[in-house]
């Protein structure tokens, strides 16, 4: 079954599931947490700032794919990995096969993965968190910083198209169109290290500070899901995933640490959530 026929259903999807994440992690009305995140740009210059240097960093990783064929680079490392890992992901793909898992993954893959950074901006902001509304910002920028390096000077193909790998790229079973539509947004050689690993597992980590009991859960469901989908859908080698997840541990640490966000690894999910205010009691709105 396809599910998205071109970029203009993948962005109409995204919408919907903003708007219903939105809903489920803040049990505020969309529109009145869209009025929240604005009044946050307007009174918080701090965050103003922090939003646009994300969209700048978004931005420089749009270009990367000119930048690289400005450099001109003809090494590739992807026999090495391959050599380093052997059949792992052509294992996961036969072992999990099914139409069903397959829309589920992919729909979490290209949708759902953007919409938890969305989400979690507006949730937060929303709920008056601000601090961790700064974290999120950083600990994105974090991500891309770190991996456009590798993207440029470390490239890496994904698996499906290694023949060696003898693995099936799964996505064109829901997205007929992806190489057409979606490439341009994403290198074939980008793989080294996993970004959907990195970013998912990281917004994970900053929700399960969050104090959101609800938010949290569901980050930590979605990152285990589009983990899973990397390898089912024949996109990244296992080695893309740990150096993902590594980095999703720095990126989150860094990025509450620089928003000021008292971290407690121990309670990763609370029993309720608790308002912001408590805690951090000596803790105020950025400005």
């Amino acid at each position: 079954m396809v599910l998205f026929h071109s970029m203009q259903s993948v962005t109409l999807w995204t919408v919907a599931v903003v708007i219903l994440l939105i809903w489920f992690g803040s049990r505020r009305q969309p529109l009145a947490v869209v009025s929240a995140f604005v009044k946050a740009l307007w009174t918080s210059r701090s965050f103003l700032f922090a939003l646009i240097a994300l969209i700048l960093i978004l931005m420089v990783n749009g270009w990367e794919l000119t930048i690289e064929s400005w450099l001109n680079i003809n090494w590739d490392f992807t026999a090495n990995i391959h050599r380093l890992e052997g059949q792992f992901v052509y294992s996961v793909q036969q072992i999990f096969n099914h139409p069903l898992i397959t829309q589920v993954v992919s729909f979490f893959y290209i949708v759902v993965f953007q919409a938890l950074i969305v989400g979690s901006l507006a949730i937060y902001t929303a709920n008056g968190n601000m601090r961790m509304a700064h974290a999120v910002c950083y600990a994105i920028m974090i991500n891309y910083i770190v991996a456009i390096p590798f993207y440029l000077f470390f490239p890496v193909n994904e698996v499906w198209s290694y023949p060696p790998a003898g693995v099936k790229f799964r996505m064109l079973d829901v997205f007929p169109s992806f190489e057409e539509s979606y490439r341009s947004l994403s290198g074939l050689d980008n793989c080294f290290p996993s970004l959907h690993t990195s970013i998912s597992v990281t917004v994970a980590l900053l929700a399960s500070q969050s104090r959101n009991r609800r938010w949290s859960i569901f980050t930590a469901i979605s990152a285990i899901i589009i983990v899973f989908s990397i390898f089912y859908l024949g996109i990244h080698w296992l080695t893309d995933m740990v150096a993902g997840t590594m980095l999703a541990v720095f990126a989150a640490w860094m990025g509450m640490k620089l928003a000021g966000v008292q971290m407690s690894w121990g309670t990763m999910l609370p029993t309720r959530q608790k308002p912001y205010a408590k805690s951090y009691p000596n803790s105020k709105e950025l400005l």
